[in-house]
């Protein structure tokens, strides 16, 4: 068990420093340069898996509680709320950011492109929706989730070391679990068949280079890249999303949690925050360079030295 808690330390620090570094590159570029709409959206979804790691679990922001001698009631729906709302929104701006990529790359003849002047404003508005959705949304754990006592302990389910879910009517967790599997279900949905829409997108542009180039004169276009590095997200999120789910739905119906589980549950929910930083650093040529100036320049230094 303590391997497994060692092992979920490391991933989390890895996963905070690298969102870290993509925020403070993001806001950067934000405040200092002409930022296009993706910038807006993964630096936002930059924010909230920073949000996530803090939050997943008895690491980062629990500590910090303690030290401030907050309250365990306080302590365990703060923590729990912001856990919730970041998950949602996760989910809800990797599938903003798979249907705005499919529409930036849509060519002119399809029924996306005429979509595409209005893209800015429409994107403002989601991110208005999405955010007061979700705040909304994750505010009824806000009732049901609290310190753990020692009273009743059959009735409560234990969600952390210090945590648990208060009892509900067996008809209001289900209600629960089905406003959330529609949700998912709705935006994954929309995920694949933008993802789907973006591959033949692709495949036909390929296809259409073979005939103009050889392959070896062939370079991918930015857009490209930023379509290749998307649909690797998409997929690898919907992976663990959906792992993540079957253990999170299962454990709500049937009102128990194992420790060993519930570890690995954390494991999974911070894999999609932790790779998806370091996709988009491997991939953002604009970061790549930065890099390389750092690493020229430091050279340099150590030649001289």
């Amino acid at each position: 068990m303590s391997s497994l808690n060692n092992i979920l330390y490391f991933q989390s620090g890895l996963g905070v420093l690298a969102n870290m570094f993509l925020l403070f590159f993001y806001t950067v570029i934000i405040l200092c340069h002409r930022p296009k709409l993706l910038d807006l959206i993964s630096c936002q979804l930059t924010f909230i898996h920073i949000m996530m790691v803090l939050t997943g679990g008895d690491i980062w922001l629990t500590d910090i509680f303690e030290s401030l001698n907050f309250e365990n009631d306080f302590k365990c729906k703060t923590t729990f709320y912001l856990s919730r709302v970041m998950r949602g929104l996760s989910i809800c701006m990797t599938c903003l950011l798979s249907v705005f990529q499919a529409v930036t790359i849509s060519p002119s003849t399809s029924l996306l492109a005429k979509f595409k002047h209005k893209l800015k404003s429409y994107t403002i508005y989601a991110f208005y929706y999405l955010w007061s959705f979700n705040l909304s949304f994750s505010s009824r754990w806000i009732f049901y989730v609290g310190a753990f006592t020692n009273v009743s302990d059959s009735n409560q389910m234990k969600v952390t070391k210090s945590c648990s879910i208060f009892p509900m009517n067996y008809i209001i967790r289900a209600l629960f679990l089905t406003v959330t599997v529609s949700r998912d279900v709705f935006l994954v949905g929309v995920m694949l068949t933008t993802s789907a829409y973006m591959v033949i997108i692709l495949f036909r542009h390929q296809r259409q280079c073979k005939h103009l180039h050889s392959i070896s004169h062939m370079r991918a276009s930015p857009e490209k890249r930023a379509t290749q590095t998307i649909l690797l997200l998409v997929v690898f999120f919907v992976v663990m999303y959906w792992v993540d789910f079957i253990i999170s739905s299962t454990s709500f119906l049937l009102w128990k949690y194992d420790p060993v589980i519930l570890t690995v549950q954390k494991f999974v929910m911070n894999a999609y925050p932790t790779i998806t930083p370091l996709v988009q650093i491997s991939s953002d040529n604009r970061i790549i360079n930065i890099l390389k100036q750092v690493q020229s320049v430091h050279n340099q230094i150590f030649k001289k030295a």
